[in-house]
C-alpha cells in the first residue's frame, strides 16, 4: 500500500513534499529550505519514483489518499 511508501520518505523529502503541496515552485522551495534547485529536483524525482507518480499533481493525490486511508 502507498502508506508504506510514504513512511519511507526522509525528513527532507517530507519538507519538499509539503512545499510542493502548497504550490511552491522549485526555485521557491530551494530558497525556503536553503538548498540548491538541483537538490530540490533530486528530492522531487525521488518522491515521484517512490510513489510511482507521473507528476507532482499525481504525487500529492497519492500521498493524500494514503494518509486519508491510514487515518480511517
Amino acid at each position: 500500500m502507498y502508506i508504506e511508501k510514504v513512511k519511507k520518505f526522509t525528513k527532507r523529502e517530507m519538507e519538499v513534499l509539503t512545499l510542493i503541496g502548497e504550490g511552491f515552485s522549485t526555485k521557491r522551495i530551494a530558497q525556503e529550505l536553503f538548498i540548491s534547485i538541483n537538490t530540490v529536483e533530486t528530492h522531487r524525482r525521488h518522491l515521484l519514483e517512490k510513489m510511482e507518480a507521473k507528476n507532482s499533481v499525481e504525487l500529492i493525490r497519492l500521498v493524500t489518499r494514503a494518509m486519508w486511508l491510514n487515518a480511517s
